[in-house]
């Protein structure tokens, strides 16, 4: 069993129509040799060499005829097909000629031998050999002999059937396009010039004074609980700068600007665009959407800064506004605190005067105890008359030992004795009266007892008023201190200023915003009626 040798592959480079064939040179030749024309590529006597020149010379003049890529490959299966051992393509061509096969026939590989020819490709009558037809060949006329039928074959038949279903589908697509173009004008691209050429040339220019303010808080006074730890930080007056916020977006804000500056006036003036421009006969509603649009205000509660943008459509009136904006905050700032401090001031001041009134009334009481008596210090006249009691009861007990010592006397002196008998008997009387004076009621007045002890009831009283009166006054001082440290303070940081260009209407943006809205528009209500169109065909 031979093996085959193994085929060389050769590129080939194909050449453009009516272009002059070049052969694929080989190392040490020429390689744009025009190759021959069909006629002289025709099998023939001259086609193949010699005995004595040998293969590599049939190769060779093979290699020059320039066939193409496709005609050795297609050469190359029919020496398969014929069992032929070949070690290239143009060996292929080689053999096949010499067999008498022509590879480049459009006809039955089967059929190759056509009955009444012979191996050389003559007929049998020994006429000159016909020429073959090798492709690529070009015709003279629509009259020449050997041309196709006008008749197309299935697979050419199915070829025109695709080629005019795709010209169809494109012809749809085309169709379908140009349909969504036309919506996408009418809807989005129409709409967008209009609002661009409003924005470009009809919007009036509005001017805008930007401000910052902050309100501070006073200094002094401490505060327990949460309220301490957030003394001193920006979080201490958020409540305050949000109540400001909201005051100056309000319609009493709006009213006040109107009556002060003329907010209305100045807005509905006839050189104003017809959208910008607001009615002679504007409501109050109507009025408070044009200052909605034209008054905003921002509050960063990081920074504990209000941001406040007023556009008019002349550059002193927006800075006039802003201004009066900014004193309409300024008075709301005081007002916001004032009637908690002046309660908490007035609430200490009514309690000083009430413990005042309390402490006048009971010294009253005390001085007349005081009066009603007639003795000005009870407890004195009480450790007096107890002084006066303490000396007669030593007088008498003196006395008695002195007349004890006389009567120790067997002979006592009777004078003597009947003098401190005497004495004896005028200081207990004495001393019965002053233990009267102290124990039983005189002239129809209550006992020194009980006007000592409602005198002291009364001092006592006096005194606690003294107590309450002093706590007044110290609550006084504090709830002014705490009114002191309640106070707020509206700084301005950036003040109005007047500007020279306008910063509305934003053309460009707002154009691009308009195109980005009015796409999303088309968008939901294509893909709404195409989800529509889905469910009622299904």
């Amino acid at each position: 069993m031979t093996t085959k040798p193994k085929a060389r592959k050769f590129r080939v480079r194909r050449m453009p129509p009516g272009a002059p064939a070049r052969t694929a040179a080989a190392p040490g030749r020429e390689a744009d040799a025009p190759g021959p024309t069909p006629e002289a590529r025709t099998p023939g006597a001259g086609d193949t060499a010699g005995p004595s020149d040998g293969p590599a010379a049939e190769i060779d003049a093979i290699r020059r005829e320039g066939l193409t890529g496709r005609q050795l490959r297609m050469a190359r299966r029919v020496a398969q097909k014929h069992g032929l051992s070949v070690a290239s393509d143009f060996d292929a061509v080689r053999k096949l000629r010499a067999r008498g096969v022509d590879p480049f026939q459009r006809a039955n590989m089967l059929a190759l031998v056509v009955p009444g020819q012979d191996a050389t490709g003559g007929t049998e009558s020994g006429d000159s050999p016909a020429p073959r037809i090798q492709l690529p060949q070009t015709t003279t006329g629509p009259g020449e002999a050997g041309l196709p039928s006008t008749g197309l074959n299935p697979a050419e038949l199915r070829a025109q059937e695709i080629t005019r279903v795709q010209r169809d589908i494109a012809r749809r697509r085309r169709r379908k396009a140009l349909l969504l173009l036309t919506r996408l004008a009418f809807f989005v691209l129409l709409p967008t010039l209009l609002a661009g050429w409003y924005f470009y040339a009809i919007a009036t220019p509005m001017y805008a004074t930007k401000s910052e303010f902050l309100i501070l808080k006073a200094d002094g006074g401490s505060e327990a609980g949460m309220g301490g730890l957030l003394s001193g930080t920006q979080f201490a007056t958020n409540q305050d700068a949000i109540a400001v916020q909201s005051f100056l977006q309000s319609k009493d804000a709006m009213l006040r600007l109107d009556a002060d500056e003329g907010f209305k006036a100045h807005f509905s003036q006839p050189w104003i665009d017809p959208i910008q421009r607001m009615p002679d006969d504007a409501s109050t509603e109507e009025a408070y959407k044009v200052y909605q649009r034209s008054v905003e205000i921002g509050f960063d509660p990081t920074e504990g800064i209000i941001r406040m943008e007023v556009s008019a459509a002349d550059p002193e009136v927006a800075a006039r506004f802003s201004t009066a904006l900014i004193g309409y905050a300024e008075e709301r700032v005081d007002s916001l605190s004032q009637r908690k401090r002046e309660n908490q001031v007035a609430d200490a001041r009514r309690s000083l005067e009430e413990a005042d009134a309390a402490r006048r009334a009971a010294q009253e009481r005390l001085v007349a105890l005081q009066q009603e008596g007639a003795v000005l210090d009870p407890e004195g006249r009480i450790a007096a008359l107890r002084g006066q009691i303490n000396n007669i009861e030593v007088q008498l007990q003196e006395k008695q030992l002195e007349r004890a010592a006389l009567l120790d006397n067997a002979r006592p002196n009777a004078a003597k004795l009947d003098g401190v008998e005497g004495d004896i008997r005028r200081l207990e009387s004495l001393l019965a009266q002053v233990n009267a004076q102290m124990t039983e009621a005189s002239q129809g007045q209550d006992s020194l007892a009980a006007l000592a002890a409602r005198i002291q009831l009364a001092q006592a009283d006096v005194a606690t008023r003294d107590l309450m009166m002093q706590s007044a006054l110290e609550q006084l001082e504090q709830s002014r201190r705490d009114a002191n440290a309640q106070v707020r303070y509206l700084t301005t940081s950036v003040r109005p200023v007047a500007p020279e260009d306008p910063a509305y209407p934003r053309a460009f943006e707002n154009t691009v915003l308009a195109f980005l809205i009015f796409s999303g528009i088309y968008l939901m209500i294509s893909l709404t009626a195409s989800i529509l169109r889905e469910q009622l065909s299904s």
